[in-house]
Formats: C-alpha cells, sequence, structure tokens
C-alpha cells in the first residue's frame, strides 16, 4: 500500500539524500560523543536521543535511504554546533550559555517529530495544528529537560540548576528556559508550516512503501 500524503511526497528516498541525511547523523553523533567526553552528559545524552528519533524511519522500514529530507536532519544539527561555537562567548557585554542553544535544540527536534509524524504515519496535521503541536511538544520537553537536570544535580551532585544561587533565582531563571522554549516552539512550528508549504508539492520524490498490516 502506498500514501501519498502531506510531506511524505517532499521525502527525496533517492541515494543521494540518503548520503547527505546519515552524513549529518554521523556529524551529529560525532559532536554528542565530544560532549559526552567533556563531561557534559546530558547536553550529549540530548543530542543523541535526536539522533535516535531520526532514524527511527530507516529502522522501522528495513531501508537505509528511508531517510527524512536532508535539509531537516541540518537543521537540528545547527544548536548542536552552535553550542559548541557560542558557549562562553560574549557579544555586547551578554554572555552566551547553553541556554538558547539547549531549546533549539529542543524545538528541532520536536520538528523532526511533526515531520515524522505526517511523512511516515497516517496522522494528518493541517497547518494550524502542526504549529501548535511543534510548540507543545517542545514544552513539554522543556518540562522534562528540567525534572532531568533537577534529578541530575540532587542524586549526581552536578549543578546545572541548583548551583548555589538563590531559590527565586533559580526559579526565575527556569521560568526563562520555559519562555525560551516557547519562542523557540513557535518559531521551529512556523518553519515546519513553510517547509509544508513549499516541499509538499516537490516533484520526483520517491514513495515508501509500507508493508499491508
Amino acid at each position: 500500500m502506498q500514501r501519498h500524503t502531506g510531506l511524505r511526497r517532499a521525502v527525496d528516498s533517492r541515494r543521494p539524500n540518503a548520503v547527505l541525511g546519515w552524513t549529518v547523523l554521523a556529524f551529529i553523533t560525532a559532536v554528542a560523543l565530544r560532549e559526552i567526553a567533556v563531561g557534559e552528559q546530558l547536553w550529549g545524552a540530548l543530542v543523541l536521543g535526536a539522533v535516535a528519533i531520526a532514524v527511527v524511519p530507516p529502522v522501522a522500514f528495513r531501508d537505509a535511504t528511508a531517510m527524512l529530507p536532508w535539509e531537516v536532519l541540518a537543521l537540528a544539527s545547527l544548536p548542536a554546533v552552535g553550542r559548541t561555537l557560542v558557549l562562553g562567548e560574549t557579544v555586547g557585554g551578554i554572555t552566551f550559555t547553553g541556554r538558547v542553544t539547549t531549546y533549539l535544540a529542543v524545538a528541532t527536534v520536536a520538528l523532526v517529530v511533526a515531520v515524522e509524524f505526517d511523512v511516515f504515519t497516517p496522522v494528518r496535521m493541517n497547518y494550524a495544528f502542526a504549529v501548535v503541536f511543534v510548540t507543545v511538544t517542545t514544552m513539554a520537553a522543556a518540562g522534562v529537560w528540567a525534572v532531568v537536570r533537577y534529578l541530575a544535580d540532587t542524586l549526581m551532585g552536578t549543578s546545572y540548576l541548583l548551583d548555589g544561587r538563590a531559590e527565586h533565582a533559580v526559579e526565575t531563571a527556569l521560568m526563562w528556559d520555559f519562555v525560551a522554549a516557547t519562542v523557540a516552539g513557535i518559531a521551529a512550528g512556523l518553519l515546519f508550516e513553510y517547509y509544508f508549504r513549499r516541499r509538499a508539492g516537490a516533484d520526483e520524490r520517491v514513495v515508501v512503501e509500507v508493508p499491508e498490516a
């Protein structure tokens, strides 16, 4: 059975797309392993989680060419690269931390999930719902990320949240984290809509075969 819905028509399963996609994933994996090696275990785990989500289609279909558009994967790699480049840099007196890039990473993961749902499952998402889905998914992931950091601080003695600041300062920073995640989620959702409208009518796309139940 073949399905031609939404972004499915925008998935180029030709060999060039697959090669580029796997190359991007290999690069992201290398970045994640480097982060783990320098002591950023949580960040490395987050990036590896994104890689795991991205390889679900080829694993599920047992087809290495059943890969998301390489542009989506390249977009998902940007926060990981950006965090490596800007962490600790100062621009206009403002010192960058991992906050911006972290929630951009969370938002791009939500974007990848949305694309996978629309491309590889019977789920139908119109433009408005897609924006809401990506935004809410990003916000939910931000909440999970906050819990993970808190547990790491209390159980492993790290200082991701509990770094010696006053309680109100930690709470304020956490709320700004949620604000950043919401903004990043909205941006990713709007990008999904734009990508969907731009690529849905693309020609010469290979449809993934879905086995009969």
